[in-house]
């Protein structure tokens, strides 16, 4: 099969970002490498999908400005990529084009696309579509950019819809007929398959129920790792390693964690498969006296398969969801532009 493809975003989803105001700015633009903090369990994601075999694309909205701080700090963290794709601020100001400095959907959904035109095609012995998951926050506009870029792959938004949405966005003329023409060479198919977005504002979960199903919001990385999981994506051992570090550096307990299983399960994001494999893996893990957090470990997953069968219950399919509204949903998206 041709390789899994994941698209992280940084700010706020990865790391833990401030910049709501210019002093918060100032202070992100000169941190060292060092200095940059990554949310809880994000790094131990990463890298266990880099470990899977799965193909990481960075798409941030930080200025190209601070890439080698950025690459530096996913160094330190022991990341790899296979792409790093950051905004061209310096390019916009000197073009005089101070609205898509701040702009999401005219910078990521067209970057997005762009990739998936210009990606290796999968080898003519292993043909097959290159699917998706893509991480975000609730900081930006990342679900609705996400979302179209899903469906737009699917062929369920034609030229016609996305050139209003984009006339509705406020996107830059050329900047709509090169994502055009890009739409038209790009690989077709229900290739997104998660859509997971990071609740750092806490936004209420229901706010992103216009997205379907797809899409997941989440609290914690335990919650990302039990989804990616359950989609075949990282090994069960994954998730234990996501637990451990969520205990031993940010204090979690057992009963935490669990919960985190639970929100997702009542929400309707899990299908309850996935728990045999973490507490088989869970059961291998020898001698467990001697992991860190493993008495935890084993409080949470004593729990689990009471709450696999309220996720069983409880899971939406994906394939049901309708198009979202899109042009309605991009005027909320413009509510603050200049």
């Amino acid at each position: 099969m041709p390789r899994h493809i994941a698209r992280w975003d940084l700010d706020k989803t990865y790391l833990r970002t401030d910049f709501d105001t210019v002093r918060d700015l100032v202070r992100t633009a000169f941190e060292r490498a060092d200095e940059k903090r990554t949310n809880p369990g994000a790094s131990t994601l990463l890298r266990e999908m880099v470990r899977a075999g799965v193909s990481v694309h960075i798409l941030s909205g930080s200025p190209e400005q601070m890439r080698r701080k950025l690459e530096d700090k996913l160094r330190l963290d022991g990341i790899q990529w296979d792409s790093f794709t950051l905004k061209p601020n310096l390019q916009n100001l000197l073009r005089l084009r101070f609205r898509a400095m701040r702009d999401q959907l005219g910078y990521k959904l067209p970057s997005l696309v762009r990739a998936r035109r210009v990606a290796t095609p999968p080898p003519p012995d292993d043909p097959g579509l290159r699917h998706e998951t893509l991480f975000g926050d609730d900081a930006e506009a990342d679900a609705f950019v996400y979302s179209l870029y899903g469906d737009i792959l699917a062929g369920k938004v034609d030229d016609d819809l996305l050139a209003q949405i984009c006339t509705r966005g406020r996107l830059y003329p050329d900047v709509t007929n090169d994502l055009l023409d890009d739409v038209r060479h790009i690989e077709r198919g229900p290739a997104v398959e998660r859509i997971l977005i990071h609740l750092e504002r806490q936004s209420p979960p229901d706010e992103f129920r216009v997205y379907g199903a797809r899409a997941v919001p989440f609290y914690n990385y335990l919650q990302a790792a039990f989804v990616v999981h359950e989609d075949g994506r990282v090994p069960a051992e994954a998730v234990l390693r996501v637990g451990v570090e969520l205990i031993v550096q940010h204090r979690f307990d057992g009963d935490a964690l669990a919960r985190s299983y639970f929100d997702l399960a009542r929400r309707g994001h899990l299908r309850g498969t996935g728990v045999p494999a973490v507490v088989a893996a869970y059961e291998q893990w020898e001698p467990k006296e001697r992991l860190p957090g493993a008495q935890e470990i084993g409080a949470m997953v004593a729990r689990l398969p009471a709450y696999a069968e309220r996720a069983r219950g409880e899971y939406r399919e994906p394939e049901e969801d309708k198009v979202p509204d899109y042009l309605k949903l991009v005027e909320r998206h413009n509510r603050r532009r200049d």
